[in-house]
C-alpha cells in the first residue's frame, strides 16, 4: 500500500480509500452485511487504514456497518465522516448552520462507535451559512477533541474565492473524477494549489462502469440508483465512451498483470499526484481488485493514451 500525510495535519492515509456509500445498504442493487463486514476486514488486511463515510449514506446505515466492522480496531484506523446532507419529512435539503453540525456531529458520533472523528467533512455548502461561521463552529469542535481535522467536499471554482481566506485550515477536499468523468479536473488542480489540501475523488471507477463488468446489454434493478438516467454513465453515447476506455484498460491490466479497477485508480494516483482514490466496495473481492492499484506505475504511453481517450469525456454530460 502507498500512504500520504493529508496536507495541514498529521493523519498519514492509505491513497486508497474505502468509500462507505455501498455500506449505507440502499440504492446498490443486492448489498449484505456480512460481504460487507468482511470487505472491511480485507480492506485492513491489505493496508488501507482510511475510511470515507457520511451520516447521510443510509440515514446512519453505513455509519453503524462500519462501526461494527471495525469493533476494537477503530483506533488504528482514520475515519472521515461528511455533513450537510440533512433529511426530513421526507425532504433532503443542505444544512451547514452551526446548531446542525453541533446536532449532526453528535449523531454520527454515536452511530460510529467512537468518541472523536479523525477527519469531518462539509458534504455540499449550503449557499446560506458564512464559512466563517462553519470554520469558527468546526474549529470549536476540534478543541473539544470531537474532530481531529476537517475537509471539504464537491466544491469547484466558484466556491474558491469564499475559501481562500481559510488557506491551512481545511486538510483535504473531494470531488468527482475518474477517467468517466474529468469535467472537475480544472477545478481540483486549481483548489489543491490554492487552498493546499489534499484531493481525494470519489466516482473513482464511474459507479463500476470501468471495472469491466457491465456492456451496453447490463440491466440494472429498480433498487440500483444506476438504473436512473441520472447514472450518466450507463446510459447512451456517455456508456458507450465508457465502453470504449475500458476496452482500452484491456490490454493495459494484461501487461501488468492487475485488475480492470487497478488500472482505472492507478491512472487518478499516477494524473494526480499526492491524491487519496475513494473506492466504494460491496464485498472483499472488490477491495481486492482494487488494492492491486497500488506499489506500480503506468508507464508514460499508457498514461499518454488513457489521458487522450478520456479527454472528450470532460464536455460529455
Amino acid at each position: 500500500m502507498e500512504y500520504i500525510t493529508l496536507k495541514n495535519s498529521d493523519l498519514q492515509v492509505s491513497r486508497i480509500c474505502m468509500g462507505g456509500c455501498p455500506m449505507g445498504q440502499y440504492g446498490w442493487g443486492d448489498v449484505q452485511e456480512k460481504l460487507l463486514l468482511d470487505a472491511v476486514s480485507e480492506a485492513l488486511e491489505r493496508g488501507i487504514n482510511f475510511f470515507d463515510t457520511a451520516d447521510t449514506y443510509g440515514l446512519g446505515t453505513s455509519e453503524r456497518t462500519l462501526a461494527k466492522a471495525l469493533g476494537a480496531r477503530r483506533s488504528v484506523v482514520v475515519i472521515a465522516d461528511k455533513f450537510g446532507v440533512r433529511v426530513e419529512n421526507g425532504r433532503t435539503f443542505y444544512d451547514n448552520s452551526p446548531e446542525w453540525i453541533r446536532k449532526a456531529l453528535e449523531g454520527s458520533l454515536e452511530r460510529l462507535g467512537t468518541d472523536y472523528i479523525d477527519l469531518y467533512q462539509i458534504h455540499y455548502r449550503d449557499q446560506v451559512t458564512p464559512i466563517s461561521a462553519v470554520v469558527e463552529t468546526l474549529e470549536q469542535m476540534k478543541e473539544k477533541g470531537y474532530i481531529r481535522y476537517y475537509g471539504l467536499s464537491n466544491i469547484h471554482q466558484s466556491d474558491l474565492e469564499e475559501l481562500a481566506q481559510y488557506k491551512g485550515c481545511f486538510v483535504s477536499f473531494q470531488d468527482e473524477y475518474s477517467l468517466a468523468c474529468r469535467k472537475n479536473e480544472t477545478d481540483i488542480f486549481r483548489a489543491q494549489e490554492e487552498l493546499a489540501v489534499t484531493p481525494m475523488t470519489w466516482g473513482s471507477l464511474g459507479q463500476g462502469v470501468l471495472t469491466g463488468k457491465y456492456d451496453e446489454n447490463s440491466v440494472f434493478g429498480k433498487d440500483d440508483r444506476r438504473s436512473r438516467e441520472i447514472y450518466v454513465n450507463f446510459h447512451g453515447e456517455k456508456l458507450k465512451k465508457n465502453l470504449q476506455i475500458v476496452e482500452a484498460m484491456k490490454p493495459m491490466a494484461e501487461k501488468y498483470k492487475k485488475s480492470l479497477a487497478a488500472v482505472a485508480i492507478r491512472f487518478i494516483m499516477d494524473y494526480i499526484p499526492e491524491s487519496v482514490v475513494l473506492c466504494g466496495a460491496k464485498n472483499p473481492g472488490q477491495i481486492t481488485a482494487n488494492t492491486e492499484a497500488a506499489g506500480w506505475r503506468l508507464d508514460e504511453e499508457d498514461l499518454k493514451i488513457l489521458e487522450e481517450i478520456s479527454r472528450e469525456q470532460q464536455e460529455m454530460k
